[in-house]
């Protein structure tokens, strides 16, 4: 399987905890539709115990009115051209067909090329699986203790952040066809990441914390400590890695981009030792680089973004960060390290 990234290492890096696999399945499974990321919201909202079977008909609500929900904000949910399925939901949202008849539907047809997919993580199973296909003898699928271990495990309360903000993502990048205009920048009044919509005006997409989060493993960027998209106790903030104040500079129309957005802690970012308006250690701008590398490489919907932010190539992206940091320390003098 793909591993997610650590940005810290913690325990056997090489042994996937069931965070890891999860987010694995929602960050790096084959996206042709988006029925994956209705499949997830549909588990954890019924949040089945371990052991017991989920009929394809108590799946089928959930499922279709998350499918429903989405076709009402972006039409385009799947890279086919045609959808028995999804029509059923188009018509389910004009009044054209009743609820009973789109739930009818739904599992006739909804689950076919989305049950037996789910696990698969660059062409193999990730080695926990959460629920087993068993639609052949109980019409439904059984679900494992690994489910609930992942409800149970720390950060678990952000899986359902994080899907829905892949989802708000792919669907975009499916119906900007991935081009160079897809530029997302971060809006602080509202914390979201804009993109171009039809008539190339910026349209709120997603949370950033959210879209964020899954590369970070629920830990802050710069020293490591749990934080969250969901709990207001260790919520994380959105950072600029190169600090906001630069705006007012030469060069400071690039800091809003998502090359420069970081979760943090509220201790690093704006504690007693926090960084504030100081430009991170070097050791920090390579963690930077890695992570944008990543995101490039695992063909991420905002690959396109990074690139056209920073360069083309490797060595042009790392170039571009040397070069702003050299920069950003002529104005702002002080760096700053994670105590």
């Amino acid at each position: 399987m793909v591993p997610v990234p650590r940005i810290h290492a913690q325990g056997n890096a090489s042994e996937p905890t069931l965070i890891d696999q999860w987010r694995a399945i929602t960050l790096f499974g084959r996206n042709v539709a988006s029925y994956k990321f209705a499949l997830e919201e549909a588990l954890l909202t019924l949040r089945p115990p371990e052991g017991s079977v989920v009929k394809l008909g108590d799946l089928a609500e959930p499922f279709a009115m998350a499918i429903c929900r989405h076709l009402r904000v972006e039409d385009k949910q799947t890279t086919s051209r045609s959808s028995a399925f999804l029509d059923a939901c188009r018509q389910f949202n004009a009044g054209e067909i009743e609820r009973s008849k789109l739930l009818s539907i739904t599992e006739a047809r909804g689950f076919n090329n989305v049950i037996d997919a789910f696990h698969i993580v660059a062409g193999a199973d990730v080695p926990d699986r959460f629920f087993h296909d068993e639609r052949g003898t109980s019409d439904g699928v059984r679900v494992t203790d690994n489910f609930n271990r992942l409800l149970e495990a720390a950060g678990g309360g952000d899986i359902g952040n994080e899907n829905e903000a892949r989802w708000r993502l792919v669907e975009t990048a499916w119906r900007l066809e991935i081009g160079s205009s897809m530029l997302a920048t971060y809006e602080e009044t509202t914390g979201a990441l804009l993109l171009p919509d039809r008539h190339r005006r910026r349209t709120s997409v997603t949370s950033s914390r959210a879209a964020l989060n899954g590369y970070q493993q629920g830990r802050c960027f710069y020293c490591s400590s749990q934080i969250s998209t969901s709990d207001l106790a260790t919520l994380a903030d959105v950072d600029h890695f190169f600090p906001h104040t630069l705006k007012r500079t030469e060069i400071g129309q690039a800091v809003d981009g998502v090359w420069n957005l970081v979760l943090a802690c509220r201790w690093c970012n704006r504690g007693s030792g926090g960084k504030f308006d100081k430009v991170p250690a070097e050791y920090l701008l390579e963690r930077l680089h890695a992570r944008n590398e990543f995101l490039i490489g695992s063909h991420h919907p905002l690959r396109e973004t990074l690139i056209m932010q920073t360069g083309l190539t490797e060595g042009a992206r790392r170039s571009f960060l040397r070069d702003f940091d050299g920069r950003a320390v002529r104005h702002l003098v002080h760096r700053w390290r994670p105590t």
